[in-house]
């Protein structure tokens, strides 16, 4: 079974081509907690599996976290499939993407660099309270597509000096919150000057926080561009991994089209030899 290991902007996946259906579907979640144990075999955020499309698109992505779920998309996922489609002859430079939450658009910038439309937001809460362990947290709440990958967007003061340990227990505690009933990502921002942005992710099916969510941002973006607090237009937003941009077009009180670029790395190609498989 060949395989790319990829990252976009530190969020990394592993990618295997099943065009010829030689894998059956039920052995995909396995498979991805397998080759996603850090350690124990190759190591990622999450996997994709490239097959035919059902539609008219290029092709399908299955986008799996490292716990073997199934999730709805993945923005920095697209964004290296983009590049894998194309370097692979799948599709050319400005390609249609098959996902479980609906069709999103990618386009290729330059060698590294690579841009998709993400699925639009289905599901916007811009205020909301929660309420964790007797404090109230002011945050709101996104789902991208149909069905919808939930985010909950939630804004820290001085988030880069946030005690680690503590972030993280809140981040658990928000994912599993009861408001939310699919779980949620959760995003802690915090805005450091004009139309820029930093950003720490929490993932549903990581369980951890993650260099980069590209679905994430996008969804703080949205918030924040309802807001007016930032113009939707090439918001910089810094993550772990380095540095995504955010285009979201505004059209009264909705997102009209939200755009994600950042950069792209193949780290290495090969063979899986993993002898637990």
């Amino acid at each position: 079974m060949k395989f790319w290991k990829m990252n976009g902007a530190g969020n990394d996946f592993i990618i295997i081509n099943n065009m010829d259906r030689s894998i059956a579907e039920d052995r995909w979640p396995y498979i991805a907690r397998t080759l996603c144990q850090r350690h124990m075999s190759i190591g990622a955020d999450g996997m994709m599996v490239v097959t035919e499309s059902t539609g008219d698109a290029d092709y399908r992505m299955m986008f799996f976290n490292s716990d073997g779920s199934m999730g709805e998309m993945c923005g920095n996922g697209a964004r290296c499939i983009a590049r894998y489609g194309y370097e692979n002859g799948l599709a050319g430079e400005v390609q249609k993407i098959e996902t479980t939450a609906g069709i999103i658009y990618g386009q290729r910038i330059d060698k590294r660099m690579y841009r998709v439309r993400l699925n639009d937001p289905s599901v916007i809460i811009p205020h909301m309270k929660i309420d964790v362990d007797g404090r109230e947290y002011e945050c709101a709440y996104v789902e991208l597509g149909d069905p919808g990958l939930p985010h909950v967007a939630v804004p820290v003061i001085n988030l880069r000096e946030y005690d680690e340990a503590e972030l993280f227990r809140l981040g658990r505690k928000i994912r599993n919150h009861p408001e939310f009933t699919k779980g949620a990502n959760v995003n802690f921002y915090e805005i450091t000057g004009p139309d820029c942005i930093y950003e720490r992710t929490y993932e549903r099916g990581v369980e951890d926080f993650t260099y980069a969510c590209g679905t994430g941002t996008g969804s703080v973006v949205t918030i924040l561009t309802l807001r007016g607090a930032v113009s939707g237009k090439k918001v910089r937003v810094e993550v772990a991994g380095g540095e995504l941009i955010i285009d979201a077009e505004r059209e009264g009180k909705k997102i009209k089209n939200l755009y994600l670029t950042g950069p792209t790395n193949i780290v290495a190609k090969g063979e899986v030899t993993d002898e637990e498989l």
